[in-house]
Parts: structure tokens; C-alpha cells; sequence
């Protein structure tokens, strides 16, 4: 009788095992309608509530926790944004920061025609636009950002040597960091940034293939240092912190990795290939939502064709 209890409750553990892996694995893509849509960036509320930029069309798309498909959530245009980058959810604030730039000289018109780059910050509830930093300077594309404990945002400019800077309270970025090591190699410079939890900054070189360390004490910034990664990087592009010194990030050619930070060395694990041009990603407990950007088919359309529609964000199940 006790053996057959012992049977039956381990025959429950397979089954709740089996059934979880079955809701993991029954997940869907989340369409992102529009044939313009090219999405940029994403990020996730702890309600679970998706955010998403669009590089041709603009505007900030919305997913709602359990929703399939996204919908139009800040109009292209609105607030005086133009093509929208890097998004992040800043829940302590209350506030959706969105990168917005001019991306015309690129063939790129976006919905409005404010030039250079801007930090643009929404609120979380609304939707409505707070405030707009215009980046200092000619060389501009607002990428990517992570906010700190304090309530500081660090903001990367692929278009020249910068990390920018938004203190709490502030109305206008400050250059926080300019460095020769990060000059733009092959038209695009820094992308992702992150935050380890040594204190320090992270961030990548999109058109280099580089990964970087920025000493930072009490908010001031120390030394620059490229790692060695343990393979070539190709276009890598979001970076999110997954624990300690650990991160997630999207390489355009169509990998999602997990990157192991020890030292000066990086240690990069595929977690997924074959994806269709990712430049994005949001997790939600144990999936990972890739956002497929197709960015070939907007920049190179006659070698490449058309993008392969719908857009969509897809589910990459890694355990929390």
C-alpha cells in the first residue's frame, strides 16, 4: 500500500512537470500588426504588461498580460517622437521612457519631422507625455537605457562616443561618458546597457561586435574596459540583466544568449537561433519575448524583399 502511494504521488510530480512544460511550450507568438512596424525594443511591466517601439512607423505598441496580439498604445507622432528605439519601464517613477530620433538620413522618414535625438518619458498610466530631453551635440541616436537603484537613467548614443545621464528631478541629459574606446565602428555604435550587480556598467557596440565594462562608484565613472567574449559578437543589440553579473541579450544574426560576466571575460551561451532578426527582448517569469525586428528588409529591400508578416514578439521558455 505504501509502495503504491509512493507510485501515485510520483506519477502526480510527472504529471504537474509534464503540464508545465506543455503551457510553456503551447505559448504563442504575439502578432505586432502593421507592415511597417519594425519593432525596436521592448520591456515588461511586473504586471506583465508588454511594451514595444517601432523604428519605420513610430509610436509605442501595448500588450496586455495573457494578450496575443499588440495594440497601439502612444500614436506615432505624439509628443513630438519620431522613430522610437529603446523603451524601459521605470515603474518606481511611474514613467515609460522611450528613445525617439530623426532616422531620414537613412531612408527612414518616421511620423513627424523633429530632428536629432530626444529622451521622451510617458507616464506608466496614461500614456502622456511628462518630459523630452533633447541629446547635446550633432551625433545623435537615443538606443537604449537602464535606470538605477537611485532613480538615475544612463542613456547610450550610437552615434558617437556617449553614455548620457538623467538624474532624478532633471530636466536635461548631461554627458556622463565619452571615451575613445567607443567610438562607432561601421555605422553604429554603443546599443545595450545594463547594470550588474557589482555596481557597474554593461553595454555593447552594435556595428563592433564589442562588449564593454564601465567602472562606476558612487555614480561616478571609472574606468572603460572591453572584455573578451568567447566568440565573436554579430550586431548584438538588447541587453537586459538576467541576476547577478549575468545578462540576456539579442544578436541581429539570430540568437538569443545568456552572457556570463567573470572578470574581464564574457562567457556567451546560445539560448536560441534562427530567429528572424532580433533586436529586443522583454522575460516574464520563465519566458523570454523576442522581438523580431526584420531590420534587413527596412534598410536593404531590394537584396532582401519584404519583411515576413505579421511582426512578432517570440516566447523562448529558460527557466527563471
Amino acid at each position: 500500500m505504501k509502495l503504491s502511494r509512493g507510485l501515485a504521488a510520483f506519477a502526480c510530480i510527472g504529471v504537474l512537470i509534464v503540464a508545465t512544460h506543455a503551457i510553456a511550450d503551447d505559448l504563442k507568438p504575439i502578432e505586432i500588426p502593421g507592415d511597417q512596424a519594425y519593432p525596436e525594443s521592448m520591456s515588461a511591466a511586473s504586471d506583465g504588461t508588454i511594451y514595444i517601439s517601432s523604428l519605420a512607423s513610430g509610436g509605442v505598441a501595448r500588450v496586455k498580460p495573457g494578450a496575443s496580439k499588440a495594440e497601439m498604445w502612444i500614436k506615432p507622432g505624439a509628443f513630438d517622437t519620431r522613430s522610437t528605439f529603446g523603451v524601459l519601464v521605470d515603474e518606481p517613477s511611474k514613467t515609460l521612457w522611450v528613445c525617439s530620433n530623426d532616422f531620414s538620413n537613412l531612408g527612414v522618414p518616421g511620423p513627424s519631422k523633429v530632428p536629432g535625438g530626444h529622451l521622451k518619458g510617458f507616464d506608466l498610466a496614461t500614456g502622456e507625455g511628462k518630459l523630452s530631453a533633447a541629446f547635446p551635440g550633432k551625433a545623435t541616436v537615443c538606443n537604449d537605457m537602464v535606470v538605477a537603484a537611485d532613480g538615475t537613467l544612463y542613456v547610450t548614443n550610437t552615434a558617437a562616443p556617449q553614455i548620457l545621464r538623467l538624474k532624478p528631478g532633471a530636466k536635461e541629459l548631461e554627458v556622463w561618458v565619452e571615451n575613445d574606446l567607443l567610438v562607432p565602428k561601421n555605422g553604429a555604435g554603443l546599443d545595450g546597457i545594463a547594470l550588474g550587480s557589482d555596481g557597474n556598467l554593461y553595454v555593447n557596440t552594435y556595428g563592433g561586435g564589442e562588449f564593454f565594462r564601465i567602472d562606476v562608484k558612487d555614480g561616478v565613472p571609472g574606468a572603460v574596459t572591453k572584455l573578451a567574449t568567447s566568440r565573436p559578437l554579430k550586431f548584438p543589440d538588447a541587453l537586459r540583466q538576467l541576476d547577478g553579473n549575468t545578462f540576456l541579450m539579442v544578436e541581429g544574426t539570430g540568437t538569443l544568449d545568456r552572457v556570463i560576466v567573470d572578470g574581464d571575460k564574457v562567457t556567451l551561451e546560445t539560448l536560441k537561433d534562427g530567429l528572424n532578426g532580433p533586436t529586443s527582448l522583454a522575460k516574464i517569469g520563465s519566458t523570454v519575448w523576442v522581438g523580431e525586428g526584420q531590420l534587413n528588409h527596412l534598410f536593404s529591400p531590394k537584396e532582401n524583399g519584404p519583411p515576413k508578416l505579421p511582426f512578432q514578439a517570440v516566447p523562448v521558455t529558460i527557466g527563471n
